[in-house]
């Protein structure tokens, strides 16, 4: 039997020289979100970052307790990522989200509550964390 050895990554808050880091895995997972938005998120305390070993795996951008975008890099995806990051947003209260009907599985894998409204999916933490 061998042993599986499980990721460690830390979840902090994104300092100024991870911008474009931060944007390139945004841009990889399609997300529509203006460089703009990142920055001013980024000087308020409210983009977080999964990091291992200095090396950005994943990001969530967030306006209050609403998730404005969430990412996780391609290759790293299904490690437990997006569960942290949700989960260090989630200090801040109740998260809300609005995203396309593709990516509601994850969402309700981090626990949302899912309703559709028009063309887009919301999804509601039942409770903060």
């Amino acid at each position: 039997m061998t042993d599986q050895i499980t990721p460690q990554f830390d979840v902090r808050p994104a300092r100024a020289e991870m911008l474009p880091t931060v944007m390139a895995i945004l841009d990889a997972a399609l997300l529509d979100i203006a460089v703009e938005t990142v920055r001013d998120r980024l000087s308020s305390g409210a983009v977080l970052v999964a990091t291992e070993e200095d090396r950005i795996l994943g990001t969530v951008v967030l306006n209050d307790t609403h998730i404005e975008a969430i990412a996780v890099r391609p290759n790293r995806r299904g490690q437990g990522i997006g569960t942290a990051l949700v989960d260090a947003a989630s200090t801040r209260g109740r998260l809300t989200a609005a995203f396309r009907p593709g990516v509601s599985e994850f969402y309700e894998s981090l626990g949302f509550d899912i309703e559709r409204t028009g063309d887009r999916w919301r999804g509601v933490t039942p409770t903060a964390r």
